[in-house]
């Protein structure tokens, strides 16, 4: 995200993918500056009064910890007072994230940065914070805070081809947009972040998420997700938010040499896999804990 974007860029919220992949040849484009919490808060406060699927109006996202937040004289005292308390509720959601062992402080930061009550129905806006799952609709679920951060972080850990220790990702790609809550915590690790859905339900109501903020390197598509996105690959980084007896052979060739790719497997019983790209042809796996997921299923519905 960007500062200084107008507001008129709402209406183009997502960009369609041939915005950008400019039809058979990918040209080399300038990457898109990071998302930070200061513009996200921005964009937010602008698109206060837009409403979720005739919700109550989305609240604005936080500065980072330790900036100060800018009130106008005119701001109504209970909406300050929802904010402040909305701040605090997630600044204890990521200190428990912490103390669960996730030690990234750029995916801790992201994760504080981005209101995750924005992306769940208004009924169960009250367990918004706490460490679980929540449904979407559709047999699909909203992944607990721990396992987003957990995965973001695997994915981001330095390997021998990419030794940069805390590197900046450039291009990530996203399997299972859901209601669009990771893929906004993605747009503050990577230069770009792109997120496919398979059913179109959820890729309207994510593109509905995620408008009021605004973020300018998030590419929404719909499509079946197996398949990746061969035409803007090499990705920095996969992350699947489905749970495959194996992971596609398509997802593995579109990783870049060094990247990470991680993912659910298995049926029943499951558990989170990292996939490193060691080569041109070879690939290296490692079991980092269990897990549960939704299934990961081909096409589109």
């Amino acid at each position: 995200m960007s500062d200084g974007h107008s507001t008129d860029k709402r209406s183009t919220f997502p960009l369609p993918l041939s915005s950008v992949t400019g039809g058979a040849g990918r040209k080399p484009a300038a990457p898109a500056p990071v998302a930070t919490p200061q513009t996200a808060t921005r964009n937010a406060s602008s698109a206060t009064g837009t409403s979720r699927s005739g919700a109550a109006a989305a609240a604005p996202a936080p500065r980072p910890p330790g900036y100060a937040q800018a009130h106008t004289p005119s701001a109504p005292v209970a909406q300050r007072s929802e904010l402040m308390a909305s701040e605090a509720v997630r600044r204890a959601m990521v200190a428990r994230v912490a103390r669960q062992g996730v030690k990234d402080g750029v995916v801790l930061g992201a994760m504080e940065a981005v209101p995750r009550h924005l992306f769940i129905e208004p009924a169960l806006s009250a367990q918004a914070y706490i460490d679980a799952s929540l449904p979407i609709g559709h047999n699909q679920t909203i992944s607990q805070p721990y396992i987003v951060a957990r995965m973001i972080e695997a994915m981001r850990e330095a390997t021998r081809a990419s030794p940069q220790e805390g590197r900046q990702l450039g291009r990530v790609l996203e399997i299972g947009t859901g209601c669009g809550y990771q893929a906004a915590v993605l747009s503050f690790v990577a230069r770009e972040v792109y997120s496919i859905e398979r059913i179109k339900p959820l890729h309207e109501l994510a593109k509905t998420n995620l408008r009021p903020l605004r973020i300018s390197n998030l590419r929404l598509q719909y499509g079946d997700g197996m398949l990746g996105l061969p035409q803007v690959a090499p990705f920095d980084g996969i992350i699947l938010a489905a749970a495959g007896l194996e992971v596609p052979r398509a997802l593995l060739e579109q990783l870049a040499i060094g990247a990470h790719l991680v993912a659910p497997v298995g049926a029943q019983v499951q558990r989170l896999e990292r996939i490193t790209r060691i080569g041109k042809s070879e690939w290296a796996s490692e079991t980092l804990e269990a897990c549960h997921f939704v299934p990961l299923r081909p096409g589109t519905i």
